[in-house]
């Protein structure tokens, strides 16, 4: 007898395809409700009943604690499919500009599980820590090799701590020499919203610059607001249009003229690690975002490290506590008294309560020491490289915001969108269809309907194609006057919401539902 050869056809007609599903799932998409939307009373572990006697006294809880009971199964699957809701690095490109969510390589994470450095305490004897000790010092030294600077602050825990450091250095520096008169800051128009906070938080008022055509700081303009009352610039560079200010020097040597110091913002020091040092530019103080430039995972809330570079006028007003080698063993100095004993002039007082990130001290030196000065040169130039790629493929359809080429990030405005209808967040929403990330939307201000895209030097080619081209897809629907871009995205476990209604009426107390509170 003939086998049919044949078969049973697999692929449904699209005109029989159901609505929606009985449990809301939509296949491996599961339908997850809040863990207080769940059965109350019961709980996965047996505990026994308190022998001890009760010492609570009028203390003692008069109602149910109140809290959902799960097996631990329940559980594992609660946290599991609220994790599959979140975009990440391990599933796709992440394309936010002036961010670098880059790949974090899975030997830094190693590294930072090893056995007394996971498991440290910073109230351990320091006889007891001389590895980890010996680490940061290395890591500093590595720091001040990659940027041409004399000093660096380690304990500052973020990129925005590292800003308040090295501003309060500055204004340290101006206190001693007798210039309180200097309260004026000077920042760029598309500076990070951290710097004009971090000036303000100093005690500083912020006089903003404006940029020339190529979205550079108008050096003329800046010489222009000059004078005997300006402390500081603060400069992104690459700036937040993804642009190397070809000025830097001129600016640095402006600014120092005029009796002020060159603060730099280090957000986007992956673009140029390795290839230029910003103590050869005349910057007085940069914080280094060791989780970006060097890998350590990004986001969720921290944590991060944000280490400050300084140069020979603002070393003497570096914080506590640092770490110094002596006799072959490591130790803290940790007050300005004994930064004194040390032979050192230090005014800086101390900036946290501990040290620093530990973790991310061991990520970002494994990182160095797996790249090699080489390598981390080739991080940068594939970077840009990326960066440019993307510029070049999406220009057919997209609008580049500035002529020519680009750093480490591509920058475009919402040109290529007029007339369609839609808009720039229509852009975002339309991308999430497509299974990706948006990329920074709306920043930096400077530029209308901005879109910024940091590729960064982790992606391949074929997957920046693949992106590209669903960007380029998502451009042709807008011009072919696709109204369905409009209420972007379909297939995301949320449909659109009232962004601005949510913004002005939040609701922060979760309410229980009739059921669970007949649960209850």
């Amino acid at each position: 007898m003939a086998m049919n050869a044949q078969g049973r056809p697999t692929r449904a007609d699209a005109a029989t395809a159901p609505g929606p599903t009985f449990t809301g799932n939509r296949a491996l998409q599961i339908e997850e409700s809040l863990i207080f939307e769940r059965e109350f009373g019961g709980t996965g572990v047996d505990l026994p009943e308190p022998k001890a006697k009760d010492r609570l006294g009028s203390m003692k809880r008069q109602s149910p604690l109140n809290l959902p009971g799960l097996s631990e199964p329940e559980a594992m699957r609660h946290y599991v499919r609220l994790s599959q809701k979140n975009y990440a690095i391990d599933m796709g490109p992440f394309p936010l500009g002036s961010c670098t969510m880059k790949h974090n390589p899975r030997l830094n994470e190693k590294m930072a599980r090893l056995p007394g450095f996971a498991d440290i305490h910073p109230l351990q004897p320091q006889s007891t820590v001389q590895g980890a000790l010996e680490l940061v010092h290395e890591l500093a030294d590595w720091l001040l090799e990659l940027t041409g600077m004399p000093a660096v602050a380690m304990s500052p825990k973020a990129g925005a701590h590292g800003e308040l450091c090295g501003m309060m250095a500055i204004k340290a520096a101006l206190d001693a020499r007798g210039e309180t008169g200097r309260t004026r800051v000077l920042a760029p128009e598309s500076a990070h919203g951290t710097n004009p906070a971090t000036a303000a938080q100093c005690g500083f008022s912020v006089d903003d610059i404006p940029a020339d055509e190529t979205g550079r700081v108008d050096l003329s303009a800046l010489k222009a607001k000059l004078g005997p009352d300006v402390a500081a610039i603060m400069v992104t560079n690459p700036n937040t249009c993804g642009l190397f200010e070809r000025d830097i020097r001129a600016i640095a040597d402006a600014v120092h003229e005029a009796g002020g110091y060159f603060y730099c913002d280090g957000a986007n020091f992956n673009a140029i690690a390795g290839k230029v040092r910003p103590g050869d530019l005349g910057v007085d103080a940069m914080h280094i975002n060791l989780h970006k430039t060097f890998s350590t995972p990004h986001g969720g809330g921290g944590p991060g490290s944000g280490p400050v570079v300084l140069s020979a006028a603002l070393a003497p007003f570096a914080p506590v506590p640092y770490v110094v080698k002596e006799e072959g063993r490591y130790q803290l100095v940790e007050t300005r008294r004994a930064a004194r004993e040390d032979g050192e002039n230090m005014h800086g007082g101390r900036l946290t309560a501990f040290h620093g990130q530990m973790g991310m001290f061991v990520r970002a030196l494994s990182y160095m020491l797996s790249h090699g000065g080489d390598g981390i040169r080739q991080a940068a130039e594939d970077a840009v490289l990326n960066a440019n790629y993307v510029l070049a493929r999406l220009k057919s359809e997209m609008t580049p915001a500035f002529p020519g080429h680009c750093m480490h990030e591509a920058l475009f405005d919402d040109s290529f969108l007029k007339g369609t209808g839609v808009e720039t967040i229509d852009f975002a929403k339309g991308m999430i269809d497509e299974g990706y990330h948006p990329m920074t939307m709306y920043f930096p201000l400077v530029v209308h309907g901005a879109m910024l895209i940091e590729p960064t030097e982790s992606e391949s080619k074929q997957e920046l194609d693949l992106f590209c081209d669903a960007l380029l897809s998502i451009a042709r629907r807008a011009n072919a006057g696709d109204a369905s871009l409009k209420g972007a995205p379909y297939f995301a476990p949320r449909r659109r919401l009232d962004e601005t209604a949510a913004a002005r009426n939040p609701v922060l107390r979760w309410t229980p539902t009739a059921s669970v509170r007949a649960a209850e």
